[in-house]
């Protein structure tokens, strides 16, 4: 492990040591080895450059808890969110404490060994509550902590092997080391940092133009291109808006650089966090604005957190940050100004204009227009370019209902009619028939029947991603599983639920399979209705009872609803 000292925010740790990275990798053929997720793999790759300093791995247990309950380490040192590795019961079965793991990529590369000290079973409910403020699953952060997360952290320190490797953006994408040389190189002693997971707009960068005027610093452009909210536009469309948005700054005073952090959406904790790892980055200021790292609204209506909690959280804190917070307030664009002012000095008979990430990317989905006042007019070709009309999107429509209720006739009719209709690429992935060319090698367990669906889902996001339509018809019982599917592929174009909700008794009289029969008598369990729950969707875009409708008039009310959701039937 190196320990670098420099002005640009103290002390900075990395666990890169060449003499042991070289007997890590060596010993690495011999250990069992752990398939880090797309959150995890960002977790390590900020813990090893030095980006989570002082963390010198995951978290321990006495850790983990006193920053449950303190926003501190063990060793009373500020930090406000858990970093663990969480893994599935079959595999924390195998490893001992005092074992050493290889962690791997996706793809089998070698990142880094971790030394496992301890290993235990986390409150998923304290945790929620205490991070998040929250156990309402509509908060991201809150759903992927109980439907995604392993049930057993790990902790132990981290001897780093390889740096990640990106293929994106490499000129961009800078070290908290190679950072603060960089800050050194151009002769910066003051740098104010910018967060943001959205495209950056004009409101954006009059924001940054008057916090880098206000403190008298030079800007650093440093949004998150790890893991944000599902939905949000994707990372490779945003950082070319931050390139065009870049030009509209100073260009000897003003820089950009990506950060692969793995938000949490967890407001004001995850502002201060997102303070520390800045200050690691080497800048000595940073702008928090309204809502910060707020996911939005509960099941409710209501919002997770207050517009400036996240200012007051870290202006508590601010003597230990070892970073200045730079505290701004909205700006709304006034039309009889034709500029942006802080809400606070608009005058009541002002007309006041905003639109927010949430308006925006509705917009986005729907193809409407976006106003001149409200970004610059390369970034609105941008996003439009990665955007088209809805009308020419890719879409799923997924069937979801017990077996027997007719959800298999209802998608082979879309299909035939869609591809009467013509326009788009169209594919059926039902539940039977995916099993025989996709999941031939899984039983009927809820793990792999959580499996199967997700793999609908993938095929289904990839197909949607490409501009086609996907219809899926699969009995997919479990709400987690569903709320999955639906936010990766919303990520690339729309997704329609459409619960065939037939009754059981009704399904129970279709049973060609003789699944009910065989389950009535105790022959096989977890069928779904019988031994097995069926979670009823809360809010689908369509109810059909095939029962009480034929065929064609629920396919005549299928094909409307797309209308009115603007999926199909455009004239151009």
């Amino acid at each position: 492990m190196n320990q670098l000292i420099t002005p640009y925010g103290g002390s900075l740790k990395d666990l890169y040591d060449q003499d042991a990275s070289g007997r890590a990798e060596a010993e690495a053929l011999t250990l069992r080895s752990w398939t880090l997720n797309h959150r995890q793999l960002c977790d390590v790759e900020l813990l090893l450059c030095g980006g989570f300093s002082p963390l010198e791995g995951f978290m321990l247990q006495k850790d983990y808890l006193r920053v449950l309950t303190e926003m501190r380490l063990a060793d009373g040192t500020l930090w406000p969110i858990p970093v663990t590795l969480d893994v599935n019961e079959i595999f924390a079965e195998k490893v001992h404490e005092g074992e050493r793991i290889a962690l791997r990529t996706t793809e089998g590369m070698l990142v880094a060994v971790m030394e496992v000290a301890e290993h235990w079973r986390p409150d998923k409910i304290r945790e929620s509550e205490a991070v998040f403020g929250t156990i309402d699953r509509a908060h991201p952060g809150v759903s992927y902590l109980h439907e995604r997360v392993g049930n057993i952290y790990l902790g132990g320190r981290l001897i780093g092997v390889f740096e990640p490797i990106h293929f994106d953006f490499k000129a961009l994408r800078f070290t908290p080391r190679q950072l603060r040389e960089e800050f050194a190189r151009r002769g910066w002693s003051r740098i104010v940092a910018f967060q943001t997971r959205n495209p950056m707009h004009r409101a954006h960068v009059e924001l940054t133009l008057r916090a880098a005027q206000q403190v008298e610093a030079n800007l650093l452009l440093h949004p998150v291109v790890g893991m944000t909210k599902p939905g949000d536009v994707d990372h490779y469309t945003r950082v070319r808006c931050y390139q065009h948005a870049l030009r509209r700054l100073p260009i000897q005073t003003s820089m950009l650089s990506l950060l692969p952090l793995a938000m949490r959406m967890s407001g004001p904790r995850e502002a201060l966090w997102h303070a520390i790892i800045r200050r690691n980055y080497g800048c000595t200021h940073f702008i928090v604005g309204r809502d910060h790292a707020s996911p939005g609204k509960d099941s409710k209506g209501c919002e997770f957190y207050g517009p400036y909690d996240a200012h007051s959280l870290l202006l508590k804190y601010r003597d230990e940050l070892g970073i200045e917070i730079v505290p701004f307030q909205t700006l709304v664009y006034v039309e009889e100004r034709a500029e942006y002012v802080p809400d606070t000095e608009v005058d009541e008979k002002e007309t006041v204009k905003s639109i927010s990430g949430t308006e925006l990317r509705r917009r986005l989905r729907c193809g409407l227009d976006i106003p001149e006042w409200f970004t610059y007019p390369e970034i609105k070709d941008e996003l439009c370019r990665t955007h088209p009309p809805r009308y020419k999107q890719g879409f799923t429509v997924f069937f979801t209902g017990l077996s027997g209720a007719g959800k298999s006739v209802l998608a082979n009719a879309l299909v035939v009619k869609l591809m009467e209709t013509g326009g788009r690429p169209v594919t059926l992935l039902d539940g039977d028939v995916v099993r025989i060319h996709l999941s031939s090698e899984l039983g009927y367990s809820k793990e792999h029947r959580d499996l199967n669906v997700r793999r609908i889902g993938f095929v289904a996001s990839e197909i949607t991603k490409n501009g086609g339509i996907a219809v899926c018809a699969s009995i997919a019982p479990y709400a987690a599983t569903r709320r999955y599917v639906r936010e990766i592929i919303e990520t690339y174009g729309g997704f329609v639920e459409v619960y065939v909700s037939t009754a059981l008794s009704i399904c129970e009289a279709r049973d060609r399979k003789e699944l009910y029969v065989k389950a009535r008598a105790g022959l096989i369990n977890g069928v779904t209705g019988i031994d097995d729950p069926y979670e009823i969707p809360v809010d689908p875009e369509m109810i059909v009872d095939a029962a009480e409708l034929s065929p064609e008039q629920a396919i005549q009310q299928l094909l409307l609803k797309l209308e009115s959701m603007g999926l199909v039937g455009h004239i151009s």
